[in-house]
C-alpha cells in the first residue's frame, strides 16, 4: 500500500461506498423511512437462487479486500511477504511491518464482508446488529492502525495521517453507537459526511505524497507547507458537505419526479416502498433487532 496505486485502491473503495450511502441516506430522508436499509424477510420468503440472496455490499467488501491483501503479500512478482519473523537472524526481528498493518486493515474489512454475506444469505433471519458491529470493528481497527502507522515518519506523513485519523475515528464512533442506537437520521448524515471526507482526504494524500500538482515535493521542514495541509483538510470538510448536499439535491429531484408521476397515474406514493406492507416491515425490523439483541 506504500505506493500511489496502493493508496488509490482504498480511496476509491471508500469513495464508492460513501457515495452509495449518500444516495441511501438522501432517499431515506426524503421518504421518511424509519430504516436506512429495510431488513430482509425470513430466508424462506427470499429468492431461492443463491445469487439472489448474495448481498452485493458484502461481495464488494470481500473482493476489494482481497485485491488489497494479495499485492501486499506478492507484489511485485516474485516477492513473498508471508514470513513475519526472520528466523535466520538471532535477534528474531519482525519483518514487513507496514505490509502487515495494511493486511490487517484489509482483513477486518474482509471480515465485515463475510459477516454481511453470512447474515443475509445463510442465517434464517438477518442479524443486523452483528453486521453493524463487524463494520464498526473494521473502522476501529483502521483508526488504531493509523495511530501506529505514523511512528518514525516524517512530519509531513504524520500530519496527513493524523488528519486522516480524524474522520476515521468519527466514522468508527458513529458505527459503534449505531450498534445499540440504530436508525437515527442524524447519525446517518454524520457517518456519510465523514465517509466522504475520509475518502476525499485519502485521494488528497495521494497527491501530497506521490504526485504533487506543482511538480515540487512538499517540504516537511517548511511550517507553511504543514499549515496548508490543515487548511486543505478544512476545505475537504466543506467539500464533503457540498457533495452530500449535491447528492441530496439530485435525489430530491428524482424523488419528486417519481412521486408526481405516480400521483398523475392515480397511485398514491408510499414513503418507504417495498414489496411488503408497513405492518410487515415493522415486524421484520422488530424481529431483526430481537435477533441481534444477544450480540
Amino acid at each position: 500500500m506504500g505506493t500511489l496505486k496502493g493508496h488509490l485502491l482504498p480511496a476509491v473503495f471508500f469513495l464508492f461506498f460513501s457515495l452509495y450511502y449518500s444516495v441511501l441516506v438522501s432517499l431515506a430522508l426524503l421518504r421518511g423511512q424509519r430504516f436506512l436499509k429495510p431488513p430482509l424477510p425470513p430466508r424462506e420468503k427470499r429468492g431461492h437462487s443463491w445469487w439472489q440472496r448474495l448481498p452485493l455490499e458484502g461481495v464488494v467488501k470481500v473482493v476489494i479486500s482481497l485485491m488489497g491483501i494479495i499485492p501486499e503479500f506478492f507484489y511485485p512478482p516474485g516477492v513473498n511477504r508471508l514470513k513475519i519473523i526472520d528466523w535466520e537472524d538471532p535477534r528474531r526481528p519482525f519483518l514487513f511491518q507496514n505490509n502487515w498493518q495494511h493486511i490487517t486493515m484489509y482483513g477486518f474489512f474482509l471480515l465485515s464482508g463475510v459477516v454481511d454475506i453470512v447474515s443475509r444469505s445463510c442465517q434464517a433471519r438477518q442479524n443486523m446488529k452483528l453486521e453493524r458491529a463487524a463494520e464498526a470493528l473494521a473502522f476501529c481497527v483502521l483508526a488504531l492502525l493509523m495511530v501506529a502507522h505514523i511512528e518514525n515518519k516524517s512530519a509531513l506523513e504524520v500530519r496527513v495521517h493524523v488528519l486522516f485519523i480524524v474522520p476515521t475515528f468519527l466514522v468508527s464512533l458513529v458505527l459503534t453507537v449505531e450498534v445499540w442506537v440504530p436508525n437515527q437520521p442524524q447519525l446517518w448524515v454524520l457517518k456519510t459526511w465523514m465517509g466522504l471526507v475520509l475518502s476525499n482526504w485519502l485521494l488528497q494524500l495521494c497527491l501530497v505524497m506521490y504526485v504533487p500538482p506543482s511538480g515540487q515535493p512538499w517540504r516537511a521542514e517548511n511550517p507553511g507547507d504543514l499549515a496548508f495541509l490543515t487548511i486543505f483538510f478544512c476545505w475537504h470538510l466543506a467539500l464533503g458537505a457540498a457533495m452530500l448536499a449535491a447528492v441530496y439535491g439530485i435525489c430530491n429531484l428524482w424523488h419528486h419526479r417519481c412521486s408526481s408521476g405516480k400521483g398523475a397515474s392515480g397511485a398514491k406514493y408510499q414513503p418507504c416502498p417495498t414489496s411488503y406492507s408497513s405492518e410487515e416491515l415493522e415486524k421484520l425490523g422488530t424481529g431483526a433487532e430481537l435477533q441481534g439483541g444477544g450480540v
